[in-house]
């Protein structure tokens, strides 16, 4: 190093970190020393983060990877050790460690645990879901504690055999290892680690015969493997290395005879099982495939782990928007290659990569019987280097090939056995799906052909759920969505199918035309094609005929076809509905006498319960937008009662959505948009009698109230006839009270040119009575009604009297119509408001009187009233103090009498 020429730079972790990263030193090749306490044993290195987890004998290191910052630009690479977990009675024979996961092995044990960073917790408990599918029979009985201690575990005359068992989670804490962990980071701010058990699993050895060796049941190739979520790059960038999220993690050991998969990530599952041939001696897991060897053969299995991320991914992949096929799937071995003498098994990409022997009699592997079965000690042994050894790469079928391969041999058993096609189908499928998860996937003509491959495995297992009769049938549909295929394709790909095979349509494929027609797919079927559709129908499920019909994809029908199957199926099957839909054909055929003779075969209570069975006889959602039906324009011009009951049953009934029913009425009566059409006001009305939600309620208040306001502002008359007068409304629904009467007296005295919009003001003025209706919300709009008028000055003092601003409307009826004061006194002026009647208005009718020009007779009435009402109220001393001062005790004489007399009464 001092020489500073050196090809290679050796340090130990944490030291001399300002020569590694020296200009000399940039074409040298660092390597960085771990010093350990105790031999190891195995070690495995995290994909995700570079971290490195030692297995030595009762204890597992974890080094972690450190990314430091020596200056400006200059970055380089340490690891520290950062955490010991104490392992009693335990040497790992394997170790694997990804995402805070630790897996390690003996020879007949397995145990899964997860690291967690955060302050230390008594008695923590994880919170992972588990679930297992075991096909061999486990015993799941308690764990007892390891043998006494006076009995030793070995003897040279008994061999100790415990059984087999499984335990998830924390009752992972029985298995008898003790697991202790102890943070040796030096940095104070690092978070102390918990740990969560996952897994725990013990197997028994093969007693099939007397004489065996430990090697003939020790496990192997443990085996961490993560999945990523879609478009996340694992490659290094800008010099530091890139994290990828994680989607998925599983976990793969095996037996000589038995390879066990389980996903470990968000759900604990065992996913596969794998039962070899012969023997193995080594397996590798990748994201498509599992490579195993023997002693002679290189053997490969297709795995599940891709069917597991994506439901890890997508939430709505078992949906009939997507689907996928399933975990359980059965394990397929896809190719057996010959080799001799196989040692060892690697793999990168898609090349395996073999070790060989030639001397398959070397005596090197020939091994006395062992009895040590139970031991948690591993034998290492040495390899001398000798003549024989081959290194092999075997490149592997790309993707695209295989999935070819696959779908030309699934033709064999298209009519022969239907699962066997569904099944190799689906491989294919799942093939596919791998590689189009594969984060260093690019945007290329690769990943263009693999989406098109996938979208074929789409159609196909469509195809085969469309046709054959298999329980899952429905998968049809969200594999038909995946696939990218109209309608029509979809049906001329089923038509061509059973060109030469005279069978009747399959349970999926209806499956998938019945809930196409109801989605409203925003395409239309020819006229050749949407007869195709109404008499597939009509045999498979007549009374789905006026559902068909009213889907838009068969709006090209042809309406006296349609008519003629809805006559059959009315006498196979009658109903309101069907007797709608000839209604409406009948119109499309320009035959009114005709649709009116269906709509009088029903009363109108059941022709409303049709509509709510099939809403799309109104309305139709095309291109995402809400149109109205010929039936519904004909009805509104014949039967605009009906019509508004109609759609009140729809929304009542969550068909329609209230904003939707406003867009569709305004449709449906052709106005501009300022103008609110009379039918939709209709609408409101009806809803507000027969709505209970108080948020849709004031809703309609504001809708109601401010269409009011602006006809009697505009002097607008509706366009059509309201259905419901103002006195239907107050006596049908609560929210429309009995008008004070002092605004039923204010209105009376309107000229008689304001007559013709009444109505309307009698609406706006009941609404505006209602204990819950919300006066801030239209005080904007109320400005726009003059004050100078009767009836805009009675919404005015309506408005100040349901806000408590007593005062100022008895300044403004004394001020614009003082022949309604005692009408409103009367009326408002009681209880904890009646002070007003000496404080405010004696005082203020004085004061008007004496200036009093037109209204003298007027307001010297009112007060002689008022003078009345104070009398028979107050004291006879209180009712002195309220008199004016320069008052004249004439006028006032009778009404002190009257005071005094009533309290001689009394």
């Amino acid at each position: 190093m001092s020489a500073g020429n050196m090809r290679v730079c050796v340090r130990m972790l944490g030291h001399n970190l300002e020569a590694a990263c020296t200009e000399a030193s940039r074409d040298q090749m660092s390597i960085i020393e771990l010093p350990l306490s105790d031999p190891p044993l195995c070690f495995s290195c995290c994909p995700l983060k570079g971290d490195i987890l030692v297995g030595c004998n009762n204890k597992l290191i974890l080094f972690c990877l450190k990314h430091l910052i020596v200056s400006q630009g200059l970055t380089a690479l340490d690891f520290e050790r950062s955490l010991i977990l104490h392992t009693e009675n335990v040497t790992p024979a394997e170790v694997a460690f990804c995402a805070e996961y630790v897996a390690v092995t003996t020879e007949l044990e397995v145990l899964i645990l997860k690291l967690e960073a955060g302050e230390s917790v008594a008695g923590y408990s994880g919170q992972h879901a588990h679930r297992s599918l075991i096909p061999e029979k486990l015993i799941h009985e308690g764990v007892k504690e390891e043998a006494d201690s006076n009995l030793p575990l070995e003897s040279d005359d008994f061999v100790i055999c415990q059984q087999p068992v499984e335990l998830l989670g924390e009752e992972c804490r029985q298995c008898g290892i003790s697991v202790t962990l102890e943070s040796t980071g030096l940095v104070s701010a690092e978070p102390h680690f918990q740990m969560q058990y996952i897994l725990y699993r013990r197997f028994a050895p093969d007693l099939s015969s007397f004489i065996f060796s430990a090697e003939d049941a020790r496990l192997h190739s443990l085996q961490l493997l993560p999945l990523y979520e879609t478009g996340n790059s694992v490659t290094a960038d800008g010099g530091n290395s890139a994290t990828p999220k994680l989607l998925s993690l599983f976990c793969f050991f095996s037996l000589p005879h038995v390879g066990y998969l389980y996903t470990v990530g968000n759900l604990l599952e065992l996913i596969s099982t794998y039962q070899y041939s012969e023997k193995s001696q080594q397996a590798v897991l990748t994201p498509q495939f599992l490579h195993v060897i023997t002693s002679n053969n290189l053997q490969c299995f297709t795995v599940r782990c891709s069917a597991a991320a994506a439901r890890d991914e997508d939430p709505y992949i078992d949906t009939t928007l997507k689907a996928c096929p399933p975990v359980s799937l059965g394990v397929c071995a896809l190719r057996m290659q010959l080799f001799i003498g196989l040692k060892a098994l690697s793999h990168f990409k898609n090349h395996v990569i073999v070790l060989t022997k030639a001397d398959t009699e070397d005596v090197t592997e020939r091994k006395k019987p062992s009895r040590r079965l139970l031991s948690r000690k591993t034998d290492v042994k040495s390899m001398d280097s000798e003549p024989g050894w081959n290194l092999y790469i075997v490149n592997t079928t790309s993707t695209l090939t295989l999935y070819r391969e696959m779908v030309e041999y699934s033709k064999t058993y298209e009519n022969v056995r239907t699962e066997s096609c569904i099944h190799l189908l689906s491989e294919a499928h799942l093939l596919v799906r791998t590689a189009l998860m594969d984060p260093d996937l690019k945007e290329s003509e690769e990943k263009e052909d693999l989406l098109a491959a996938f979208r074929e495995s789409c159609a196909l297992l469509g195809d085969c759920y469309s046709r054959f009769n298999t329980k899952d049938f429905h998968l049809a549909l969200p594999y038909y969505k995946m696939s990218g295929l109209s309608m029509a394709e979809v049906l001329k790909r089923v038509d061509s199918a059973l060109e030469d095979k005279p069978q009747k349509h399959g349970k999926g494929f209806i499956f998938y035309l019945h809930h196409s027609l109801y989605e409203d797919l925003n395409e239309e079927l020819s006229k050749e094609l949407a007869a195709k559709v109404l008499q597939i129908f009509h045999l498979a499920e007549p009374n789905q005929m006026p559902h068909v019909i009213c889907s838009p994809c068969t709006k090209n029908v042809c309406p006296k076809m349609a008519m003629e199957y809805l006559q059959q199926a009315e006498m196979l099957v009658p109903s309101v509905v069907v007797t709608l839909a000839k209604a409406s054909m009948a119109l499309k055929m320009g035959d009114q006498d005709g649709c009116k003779k269906e709509l009088d075969r029903y009363a109108e209570m059941m022709l409303v319960c049709g509509f709510i069975v099939e809403p799309r006889l109104l309305r139709q959602q095309i291109k995402g937008q809400i149109t109205p039906t010929e039936l519904a324009v004909h009805l509104k011009e014949t039967r605009p009662g009906f019509l508004v009951a109609s759609l009140l049953a729809l929304h009542e009934n969550n068909k329609i959505e209230l904003e939707e029913a406003d867009s569709y009425i305004k449709m449906l009566s052709c106005n501009d948009e300022d103008a609110v059409p009379q039918l939709l006001v209709d609408f409101w009305e009806a809803l507000l009698v027969a709505c209970s939600n108080e948020e849709v309620v004031q809703e309609l208040h504001f809708k109601l109230a401010t269409q009011y306001i602006w006809r009697l502002s505009k002097k607008k008359l509706p366009d059509t006839k309201p259905l419901k007068s103002a006195e239907d409304l107050i006596n049908s629904c609560g929210h429309y009270e009995l008008i004070f009467p002092w605004v039923t007296f204010m209105t009376l005295l309107a000229p008689h040119s304001d007559q013709d919009f009444s109505e309307d003001l009698l609406k706006l003025q009941s609404l505006l009575c209602g204990p819950s209706f919300n006066i801030p919300s239209i005080l904007p709009f109320v400005e726009t009604l003059p004050e100078d008028t009767v009836t805009g000055l009675s919404i005015h003092v309506l408005c100040s009297t349901r806000l408590g601003q007593y005062e100022t409307t008895i300044d403004q009826l004394l001020e614009r119509c003082p022949e309604a004061i005692m009408p409103y006194a009367q009326h408002e002026l009681k209880d904890d408001r009646q002070a007003l009647w000496w404080n405010k208005l004696l005082p203020e009718l004085c004061k008007r009187t004496r200036h009093a020009g037109d209204n003298s007779s007027i307001l010297l009435s009112s007060l002689k009233e008022t003078l009345s009402v104070i009398a028979m109220e107050l004291e006879l001393r209180d009712f002195l103090n309220v008199l004016p001062e320069d008052g004249n005790a004439a006028f006032f004489l009778p009404h002190l009498l009257q005071c005094s007399r009533r309290r001689l009464a009394t």
